[in-house]
């Protein structure tokens, strides 16, 4: 009875963290991986800052949205599956109904006040992520070889662009990790004793997922060329584009 009254709480305590940050944290994806190091790390402490550096690299690498796979993570580290669909639901569900509500409005904006107040927008959002990256970049960068390693990547996404300089930069990044870093020792600034990162999910359940994302990758789009489906052609639109 202790351990299901553990688990509820646990995942009470994901769905109030997550739902707090989903109502209020703006700016993309890398001003969301700024306020979850700050809420998880040094404010929670859930876990360490090499851990959390460890799961951002992971999710980078990964295609798609990084935050959303760094929170669905956490919350799967903190509360299991459940905690996953918790911090899911909290974080990324708020959003959905406002860009639904937003778009369902969007014609109101076509005045020049209108665009005065979406640019201001803008601005505002490029200082929230430029906060964002050098918080982070204070950590995940503190001596000349791994600050360097992150100067080429900007430099390669910058004059290659698209996703060609994407994976160009995580190949090269990995690469120069191996030969400049291997000796590192990345030291705890606060938070709980690195640990090695264990996810609750079992090595079936692990086969089923990847046998999952290959069959649909190459069976979507067949099965919407077939049936001349609109929807099915927008799923697999949005399937291969994630």
């Amino acid at each position: 009875m202790s351990d299901a009254r553990h688990s509820v709480e646990r995942l009470k305590e994901v769905f109030s963290a997550f739902l707090l940050l989903g109502l209020t944290s703006f700016g993309g994806p890398i001003a969301h991986l700024g306020y979850f190091r700050a809420e998880f790390v040094t404010r929670r402490r859930w876990l360490s800052e090499k851990d959390y550096a460890d799961l951002v690299a992971l999710c980078q690498f990964l295609p798609g949205p990084a935050s959303s796979q760094v929170g669905f993570a956490l919350g799967l580290l903190r509360g299991g599956g459940w905690g996953a669909a918790a911090a899911w639901t909290a974080f990324t569900l708020p959003s959905a109904i406002v860009l639904v509500l937003f778009a369902s409005g969007a014609a109101v904006f076509d005045g020049p006040v209108s665009q005065g107040i979406l640019h201001g927008l803008k601005v505002a959002a490029v200082a929230i992520v430029a906060h964002a990256v050098w918080g982070m970049a204070r950590t995940l960068c503190p001596d000349q070889r791994r600050a360097g390693i992150a100067l080429a990547a900007v430099l390669l996404v910058v004059l290659i662009g698209g996703p060609v300089g994407m994976v160009t930069a995580i190949v090269i990044g990995a690469m120069a990790g191996m030969l400049f870093c291997g000796d590192s020792v990345c030291r705890d600034q606060g938070g709980p004793v690195s640990r090695e990162l264990h996810f609750p999910v079992s090595r079936r359940v692990s086969q089923v997922a990847a046998t999952c994302f290959i069959a649909l990758l190459i069976g979507l789009p067949w099965l919407a060329w077939l049936s001349s489906s609109t929807i099915l052609a927008m799923i697999d639109a949005f399937y291969r584009a994630g």
